[in-house]
């Protein structure tokens, strides 16, 4: 029987969508205002989930305490008040949309969870805007 475990975070962090090997006119074309040099910021909600079955011993999928700290440690004190174009090492090369966020948490993430679960994150820089990402 498998279970999915969540668990609930949030960080805010600004960021600039843009490539450098474009002109201006072709940034502003393709992200709009979100291509603003002085960057713009996000109050990101972020729910990681777990999947797996439940241990008969602990009756746990994954301790959520555990959970936790992966989260604040690998996200949230990497990514929260940051300017993720500047300060966030990952993004030095890669443009920081959600899409390329989500997969940057998943990848920081899996390596600490047990290889027969199943991770997923969802990641939402506005209340109506989201993506999804499960390592495929």
């Amino acid at each position: 029987m498998k279970v999915t475990v969540s668990r609930k975070a949030h960080f805010n962090a600004a960021h600039r969508l843009y490539r450098k090997d474009w002109s201006m006119e072709q940034n502003d074309l393709i992200f709009g205002k979100c291509n603003n040099p002085n960057f713009h910021g996000h109050n990101y909600e972020l729910i990681v989930s777990v999947t797996g079955e439940i241990d008969q011993e602990t009756g746990f999928v994954v301790d959520v305490k555990i959970l936790s700290d992966l989260i604040k440690e690998h996200i949230e004190n990497a990514f929260d008040h940051k300017n993720l174009n500047l300060d966030v090492i990952d993004f030095a090369d890669l443009n920081p949309t959600a899409e390329n966020i989500a997969v940057v948490i998943w990848n920081k993430l899996r390596n600490h969870i047990e290889t027969n679960k199943e991770l997923e994150v969802v990641l939402y820089e506005t209340p109506r805007n989201f993506v999804t990402y499960k390592g495929n």
